[in-house]
C-alpha cells in the first residue's frame, strides 16, 4: 500500500466524509484528526469534498482546523472557508424539481430540497412537503432539519434563481427505477446519484465532485495530477477519476474500489489515518508539499 514517491508529488488530499473519513458514528477519531493535521503540517492543501452542506461540513472543517477552498453539495457549491467566498455554484433549473416532487408524491417517496440562501430565508434552507421519519433520518445523519413547505409554489416563484440539490431518501432498490425515469425524460441535463445506501441526489448537469474538485484546485494553482482523493460511493466516483492518485475504503462497493489505485482499511479502522500514516513515515521526516 505504500508508495514512497507518492508525499513528493501530491500537493492536496480530497476527502470524502461519509464512509470515508468518518467512522461509522460520524465522528472524527482521534487519529484520523492527528494524521490530517500532520499532512497539513506538512503543506498539503486540505480539502473536504462531501455531499453535505455547507453548514453541515463546517463541523468537521473546523475539527480539522483546515482552510481554503472546499467542496459542498457535491460539487454544487466550491466554498473558500473559512472566509465564505463562493468559489464556484451550479443550481439546478426548478423544473425538473417540480417534476421530481410530483413523481415523489405518485410514489410515495420522501423527498427534499435545498434553496439557496436569501430565497426561502437568510441561509441555505432545505424545505419538504410533509416531515416523515425520513427527515428524521437526514437530520440525525447530517445535523440538517428540514422545515415545511409548499415546494410547487417555492419552485414556480418568479425569482426563483435555481435549486442547490435535492433528494429522494427511499430504499435501495427504488434508486434504479428513480435514475432509470430520470434519465428517460431528462438525459444528460439531469447528474442523479446515489451518496448513501439510501440518498439519491438530483443535480445539475456538470455538477460533480469531480468538477468541484477541479475548481478547488484551480483555486490552488493546482493541477489534477497533483491531488489524492478519498471516497467510499458513487458520487466519489467522478472525483476518483479527476484526481492524479485515488483511495477506497475497504467499506466501499466493490466498483468504487475497482477504479482506485490504493485500496486501505474501512472507515471503521480508520483507513485513512491508517494509510496517511504509512505514506508520511515512507516520506521522511523532512517531506513537505511546500515548494
Amino acid at each position: 500500500m505504500t508508495d514512497t514517491s507518492l508525499f513528493g508529488k501530491v500537493k492536496a488530499l480530497a476527502f470524502d466524509l461519509d464512509g470515508t473519513l468518518l467512522r461509522p458514528d460520524k465522528t472524527l477519531s482521534e487519529r484520523t484528526l492527528r494524521a490530517v493535521r500532520n499532512c497539513a503540517d506538512r503543506g498539503m492543501n486540505i480539502i473536504i469534498a462531501t455531499g453535505r452542506s455547507l453548514r453541515s461540513g463546517e463541523i468537521y472543517r473546523e475539527q480539522l482546523g483546515v482552510s481554503g477552498p472546499q467542496v459542498y453539495y457535491n460539487g454544487a457549491e466550491v466554498v473558500d472557508m473559512p472566509g465564505g467566498t463562493m468559489i464556484h455554484a451550479g443550481f439546478l433549473d426548478p423544473e425538473p424539481v417540480l417534476f421530481c416532487a410530483g413523481l415523489a408524491k405518485k410514489l410515495g417517496l420522501y423527498f427534499q430540497v435545498y434553496f439557496p440562501r436569501g430565497f426561502a430565508g437568510p441561509e441555505e434552507t432545505l424545505m419538504a412537503e410533509r416531515l416523515t421519519e425520513e427527515a428524521a433520518l437526514y437530520a440525525k445523519s447530517t445535523g440538517i432539519r428540514a422545515i415545511e413547505g409548499d415546494l410547487e409554489e417555492y419552485l414556480s416563484r418568479a425569482a426563483m434563481p435555481g435549486v442547490i440539490k435535492a433528494m429522494f431518501i427511499s430504499d435501495e432498490g427504488r434508486h434504479k427505477k428513480l435514475q432509470k425515469t430520470l434519465r428517460e425524460k431528462y438525459g444528460d441535463s439531469l447528474y442523479v446519484v446515489r451518496s448513501t445506501p439510501r440518498f439519491l441526489e438530483v443535480l445539475a448537469p456538470g455538477v460533480s465532485k469531480g468538477a468541484g474538485l477541479v475548481h478547488a484546485l484551480n483555486h490552488l494553482g493546482l493541477g489534477p495530477e497533483e491531488a489524492l482523493a478519498f471516497g467510499d460511493e458513487e458520487n466519489d466516483i467522478p472525483m476518483l477519476r479527476a484526481a492524479g492518485f485515488s483511495a477506497a475504503p475497504a467499506n466501499a462497493p466493490r466498483s468504487v474500489r475497482k477504479l482506485s489505485r490504493f485500496h486501505i482499511p474501512s472507515n471503521a479502522d480508520d483507513g485513512v489515518a491508517v494509510f496517511l500514516e504509512e505514506q508520511l513515515a515512507a516520506c521522511g521526516p523532512g517531506c513537505s508539499a511546500r515548494p
